[in-house]
């Protein structure tokens, strides 16, 4: 088992990584305005939008102006997915006459998608028609990972740029992301998951008709039914554009939207792919390869920790039912291991690996229930959440989040030594470190009030399907998804109430524009700067002491941050299943 498993994990991580550079290169490419093999198709379309739009791509904007752009972008957006939930009853495109979304829920979902958190409280089947989930839902899986692009290049340019007030044009780069990067790579991959078995169709739910008749020869007056839909195109976008809202209730877990074990390596290695090639993207935007490489570095490092701590506890299993008796081991009759939650056609090392995937590249999609791993292979999953997902992170801001971490390293650094700290050739000083703690402390902040607000009232305590310290788990998890923009859930929480759907809904709203706006912010301040050339003090930022700063600093952290509620959730818990 544990040959097969390291095997599985080694051979993901070398495909991961060697795909990713091509295609960091390629995105290099396309934001530069330098042509590329798709150049000859979808120029004439890009050229097309911008003249329907009546958009000039070459007219440029402050920090400022790139902000108002993009917030009131997106909550357009938001308004219209909130519409078509609350009259998708009359809308068409509804063949099981689905019923309008409720208030609470249509405010949940609307904000989830459009901040590119995709966290559901409700189930796609029983829910959301046609319509909602392709021009609701789907649109804004590529609009919302494109935002997150967008407001990327924005940041890259505060670096390469100097003595300048502008950062580029929003709609610029978000057409040149939907079209070049995310497309593309959508269509490519909802045809290989159509090939292996993937729905995509707009026909009505079939009924199905078992082979066996009931003993009583009569058939029943509700007849089960299988859903079906346009999954295929949804299920592409939600892993490249690390969205993850599934079109179906169990997500990647079902067989619709995860058929094989062929098609759950495409969907693993998609949801870290673009995170991935953005940092060699990184690496050639700033015109030294090695920068991206060490913020890679430092992303792969601490993944394979967390990785390897999550399989580890699920491979080892539930030290009590071993007590009890029960052979945990694995032997030629059973795969052995914690197997309560698991996916058993991919077996406990895809779980593993799809649970740290999607939880620190805030995807938010599942192939297991994060519910069912013992505390500390649930805890793994909440760990990269809590560490504001910049471990590879949703795409786009996953990046720039990273980025900000290593200008508080380069901080911490030049606080040693006496000296102004520097990035990338740009002086580090009071504004930058300002937005820079914002960034940091938003989401921990949402997290942590959310989840004491959640313990504390009725509200929250009455949607708590297990008691004690995995109760607390269950709400610390939900507030951690919601906080850091991922959607994923321990799902023994029945979040779809109320309370559980505003609250969560504010907490995902402000996590995404309360740090993207910081981020301008430092891109615009830092592009009026000179270059400062190297020098013998200036410290190197592509090397592997830079690389273990930068790791201390966000476990550092995060840590500080979230320890004490690790303690209350799944630390005790740990130690009680130890202690039985």
């Amino acid at each position: 088992m544990i040959t097969n498993s390291l095997t599985q994990i080694i051979f993901f991580i070398v495909v991961l990584q060697i795909t990713a550079v091509p295609l960091g290169i390629y995105i290099a490419k396309v934001f530069k305005g330098q042509k590329t093999l798709l150049s000859f198709l979808i120029s004439p379309i890009e050229n097309g939008i911008y003249k329907i739009c009546k958009i000039d791509p070459e007219e440029e904007m402050s920090w400022k102006t790139y902000a108002i752009t993009m917030f009131i972008f997106n909550i357009i957006g938001l308004i219209i997915v909130y519409i078509l939930q609350r009259l998708q009853v009359w809308l068409p495109l509804n063949p099981q006459s689905l019923p309008a979304v409720s208030a609470d829920s249509a405010f949940n979902t609307a904000v989830s998608f459009a901040t590119n958190t995709n966290w559901q409280g409700y189930s796609g089947e029983t829910t959301m028609s046609y319509l909602t989930q392709v021009l609701g839902l789907n649109v804004q899986n590529f609009l919302s990972a494109a935002t997150g692009i967008a407001v990327l290049f924005a940041f890259f340019r505060g670096f390469t740029r100097q003595e300048t007030k502008v950062i580029g044009n929003f709609w610029s780069d978000l057409t040149k992301s939907i079209l070049y990067i995310f497309l593309p790579l959508s269509i490519i991959l909802s045809i290989c998951l159509v090939s292996q078995g993937s729905v995509q169709s707009f026909a009505p739910y079939q009924i199905y008709h078992p082979l066996e008749k009931d003993i009583t020869k009569q058939i029943s007056p509700q007849s089960p039914t299988i859903a079906l839909g346009p999954a295929a195109s949804q299920i592409a976008i939600k892993q490249l554009g690390t969205n993850g809202g599934g079109f179906f209730n169990v997500n990647s877990a079902h067989p619709f939207e995860n058929p094989t074990p062929f098609s759950n390596f495409l969907e693993l290695i998609s949801i870290l792919l673009i995170s991935t090639a953005l940092c060699h993207t990184f690496g050639h935007v700033v015109n030294d390869k090695r920068q991206g490489i060490a913020i890679l570095a430092a992303m792969t490092i601490i993944f394979i920790a967390a990785l390897s701590i999550c399989f580890v506890a699920e491979a080892n299993g539930n030290p009590v039912m071993q007590k009890l008796g029960a052979d945990i081991k694995a032997n030629p009759l059973q795969c052995g291991g914690n197997m309560e939650g698991k996916e058993v056609r991919f077996g406990i090392v895809n779980s593993a690996i799809w649970a740290i995937a999607t939880t620190c590249a805030s995807n938010g999609s599942v192939d297991s229930m994060h519910d069912s791993f013992t505390p500390l292979g649930g805890l793994m999953p909440m760990l990269m959440m809590q560490l504001s997902e910049v471990i590879f992170g949703g795409v786009g801001c996953g990046l720039y989040g990273m980025l900000v971490y290593a200008i508080m390293a380069v901080f911490v650094a030049g606080l040693m030594v006496g000296r102004t700290p520097e990035y990338l050739g740009k002086k580090i000083e009071s504004f930058e470190m300002k937005m820079a703690s914002l960034i940091i402390l938003i989401p921990p902040i949402l997290v942590l009030l959310g989840t004491a607000l959640a313990v504390s009232l009725d509200w929250g305590r009455s949607s708590v399907l297990n008691p004690g310290a995995h109760g607390f788990s269950e709400i610390l998890y939900a507030f951690s998804s919601a906080g850091n923009n991922n959607g994923s859930a321990f799902a023994g929480l029945n979040a779809n109430t109320p309370f559980y759907n505003y609250s969560l809904g504010i907490c995902m709203f402000f996590s995404r524009y309360w740090l993207a706006i910081p981020v301008l912010a430092i891109a615009g301040s830092i592009a009026q700067k000179k270059l400062v050339p190297v020098s013998l003090g200036t410290m190197p930022t592509h090397n592997l002491l830079f690389v273990i700063l930068l790791i201390s600093i966000v476990l550092i952290i995060g840590a500080l941050t979230f320890i004490p509620a690790l303690a209350l959730g799944p630390i005790v818990e740990h130690l009680q299943l130890m202690s039985k």
